[in-house]
């Protein structure tokens, strides 16, 4: 049988990475950010559009599917950001108004072109939004059986304590999440993802690598990481070092910005603005920096020689960090891909599945 896939909201192509690693063959990355192309077309065998899923039809939509394709597949990862703790706060700005309702375009094209699986990964707090709601009546009002739950992905061999909504649906199939691949005794830790990379230091780039260069601290701020203890907080520094919001008692709440991670652990969750020290626990274990651009796409999941600037595609920090910590993790992805993959061989072992 032919399964193919699109992905929608694709970016630099984590989950489609992961999906063709699980043998899915995904046809095309659909997504409003231009400069995903190159990191997506150059690693991934798939075509890219650079559209707003507002405005693409379902009919475009549909003709990206081979016309042998036996089972479709559509999946994506609609921009997260109004449904995070972090931007829970501002869910009335007019930046996350825009992005409310991306959920509810992904529906009509699944209502339009009826794929034969759906799958929908976001963060937790989505499931509490009414939006959600509206999905997963959209999916069953048109016949899918839905699975979702809330994975934690070290279980899937990703190295940071990420929590994420995975859904899957089907018309035909009984899609659900494969078993966990780790446990609590062998959850991949930080020494196992980056602890071979050769060490840089504040504000310089590997000779090997241009992807593996720290941003560079302050002066402060190195007086601030020489004292931080992996796993601990900016309670370790002298008091001349705090900044004067922290030596407030409404400051005592912010503990989890100015750390260092700790080797044989999994990383705190990599957010888009992974590279600075004091956006979160994001100081390197024993040398005196933040995450690289490259340690950020490895505890991704990413592969060390994943693409994703060359000398006619180079792209600003922030918006290369915004695309590494959006992503989501391959292995993640590849979990999903491999479920899928696992429902259908079911299926077909019992010889259920008829071509539409």
């Amino acid at each position: 049988m032919n399964i193919n896939a699109v992905d929608l909201f694709c970016g630099i192509g984590g989950l489609t990475y992961g999906v063709q690693r699980s043998g899915i063959n995904v046809v095309a990355g659909i997504d409003i950010e231009e400069a995903c192309r190159y990191p997506y077309t150059k690693n991934n065998n798939a075509d890219f559009y650079n559209k707003d899923i507002k405005t693409i039809s379902s009919t475009f939509v549909n003709s990206l599917y081979p016309n042998d394709t036996d089972i479709k597949v559509l999946m994506g990862c609609a921009p997260c950001q109004p449904f995070s703790s972090y931007s829970y706060r501002y869910k009335g700005s007019d930046t996350n108004k825009n992005k409310m309702d991306l959920l509810d375009y992904f529906g009509k094209i699944v209502a339009d072109i009826k794929p034969d699986i759906v799958s929908m990964e976001n963060v937790p707090q989505l499931r509490k939004e009414p939006i959600f709601k509206k999905f997963i009546n959209l999916l069953k009002n048109n016949n899918y059986k839905v699975n979702w739950q809330i994975v934690y992905a070290p279980e899937y061999g990703v190295p940071q304590k990420r929590k994420r909504l995975v859904l899957l649906a089907s018309k035909t199939f009984n899609l659900k999440l494969i078993p966990p691949v780790c446990s609590k005794d062998n959850y991949p830790t930080v020494r196992d993802a980056i602890g071979s990379l050769p060490p840089i230091k504040s504000g310089e780039t590997s000779k090997l690598d241009s992807m593996h260069r720290a941003v560079q601290l302050s002066n402060l701020n190195l007086m601030r990481i020489k004292q931080s203890k992996p796993g601990g907080t900016w309670d370790d520094w002298d008091k001349k070092l705090l900044p004067k919001a922290y030596k407030k008692k409404s400051g005592q709440s912010y503990k989890s910005v100015y750390g260092r991670m700790k080797w044989d652990e999994p990383a705190p969750t990599i957010t888009t603005q992974f590279y600075g020290f004091g956006n979160g626990r994001f100081g390197h274990p024993n040398q005196d920096r933040a995450l690289s651009y490259r340690e950020g796409a490895i505890l991704q999941t990413f592969p060390k020689n994943y693409k994703f600037i060359d000398n006619e595609h180079q792209i600003s920090s922030r918006k290369l960090g915004i695309m590494i910590g959006n992503a989501v993790p391959v292995k993640l992805g590849e979990a999903i891909g491999k479920s899928i993959m696992k429902g259908i061989e079911e299926d077909k072992n019992e010889n259920n599945f008829s071509r539409n």
